[in-house]
């Protein structure tokens, strides 16, 4: 079973700062970290890890395919890489090499899309990531990890760099609410993270729609619908486990991705919930399958539900249902 934890308002920093942070920790004593970059050094917040470790950085410039070559290269000299770039680029332009170069070789290299989702707001589809968990599900050998807080972030990024296998870590901009815990060592690939604990209904959310999920409970609760909220954090391997006891105790389920609703978070664990003889109500809340429309991310968000009004007014419609 997950963990259980409590939400505290506020915010700390940006996911992408606290994963620049923790490198440049860990590179403090292990000196086989690289940090390849794709002009993305800025945006990736890895200016301070060059000016730190100039030895331990390198800049591939425009140039996201070989970006990946680069890292897989160094991944076979037994270099613990990480390749940070635009998850949208990262996991289009560079797919068949993350597919052959790093997975398929078996190599030990994080790739790191930031700015994912819908991030770069008003500069459109072409600079949004709504395929990567799909994509990325389907090639073998791969962990997909969402860190939802900064310390999801934190944890994840010193896992990633322990692991010998691929691993891909998506990253957004925004500031990032703390989800506190008494235990902080629980946090594991492919084990899903309890927010919040109810037996009417179960929102299954990652990344950047942890937190309006936990919003969206809190306002279900003033009219008596208790809500479990997991940080399903990992995508795969998926926690199916947690997915079987949510099953199991509450009512209906809703996932809630920053993602297309094709191929990602919800079909996944719609997938093996039908494949297990789920038959109580399902709801996947994500990005429909068209062009977005144009604004912030906030603003891309709330205009396709994923806000804290918008999901719990998805719970109430499958809940009277």
């Amino acid at each position: 079973m997950a963990e259980q934890i409590n939400i505290q308002p506020g915010g700390d920093k940006p996911n992408q700062d606290v994963f620049s942070e923790t490198l440049q920790r860990l590179a403090e004593t292990d000196r086989s970290i690289i940090a390849v970059t794709s002009d993305s050094r800025g945006s990736g917040k890895l200016v301070p890890f060059g000016k730190k470790f100039p030895q331990q950085i390198v800049e591939v410039g425009i140039a996201e395919q070989n970006l990946v070559g680069v890292a897989a290269g160094l991944g076979s000299c037994d270099k613990k890489v990480f390749a940070v770039s635009p998850a949208c680029f990262l996991t289009a332009r560079s797919l068949e090499q993350i597919k052959n170069d790093i997975c398929y070789s078996d190599h030990p290299v994080t790739v790191v899309g930031i700015s994912a989702g819908v991030s770069y707001g008003a500069l459109g589809s072409t600079h949004h990531s709504l395929h990567d968990f799909a994509v990325l599900r389907a090639i073998n050998n791969i962990s997909i990890v969402v860190p939802a807080d900064n310390y999801e972030t934190e944890k994840a990024t010193e896992l990633a760099a322990a692991s010998d296998k691929p691993v891909y870590l998506r990253f957004g901009k925004k500031i990032m609410p703390s989800l506190k815990t008494d235990n902080r060592d629980g946090f594991v690939f492919g084990k899903g993270r309890i927010i919040t604990e109810g037996n009417d209904v179960a929102i299954i959310a990652n990344g950047e729609t942890v937190y309006p999920a936990v919003q969206a409970a809190a306002l279900l609760k003033e009219q008596g619908i208790e809500a479990t909220v997991v940080s399903m954090h990992t995508i795969k391997p998926l926690d199916t486990e947690l997915l079987s006891s949510l099953s199991n105790k509450c009512k209906a389920i809703i996932t809630v991705e920053e993602h297309s609703v094709n191929g990602g978070l919800g079909e996944a664990c719609a997938s093996w919930l039908l494949q297990h003889g789920y038959n109580k109500p399902f709801k996947i809340m994500g990005i429909p399958d068209e062009y977005t429309v144009t604004g912030s991310q906030v603003e891309i968000l709330n205009h396709y539900g994923i806000s804290k009004e918008g999901i719990a007014k998805e719970v109430l419609n499958i809940i009277n249902k």
